[in-house]
């Protein structure tokens, strides 16, 4: 298999991921600060950073290192707190 074939399959699933998310959210099927959705942000993310940095592509990769980043911040607040409200 390719690298560019790699690649961008990466900026498809990465934009899949991020367009479910979307839908979950607006659908109500899944909570905008949930696990779930976190992680389909930060997976579809990650897809377009690479898919982004590979074609030079600057301003949509530093977006979407902070949508990582925000993804990551999120997480680990939502994980510090359920850890904290099991006991």
């Amino acid at each position: 298999m390719s690298a560019l074939l790699l690649i961008e399959g990466a900026g498809w699933i990465g934009g899949s991921l991020i367009l479910l998310s979307y839908v979950l959210v607006s659908t109500g099927r899944l909570e905008g600060r949930s696990i779930p959705y976190q992680l389909l942000n930060l997976l579809g993310s990650l897809g377009f950073v690479i898919n982004a940095a590979w074609h030079g592509a600057i301003p949509p990769m530093v977006l979407n290192i902070i949508w990582c980043a925000i993804a990551l911040w999120t997480l680990a607040f939502l994980l510090r707190h359920r850890d904290r409200a099991r006991g």
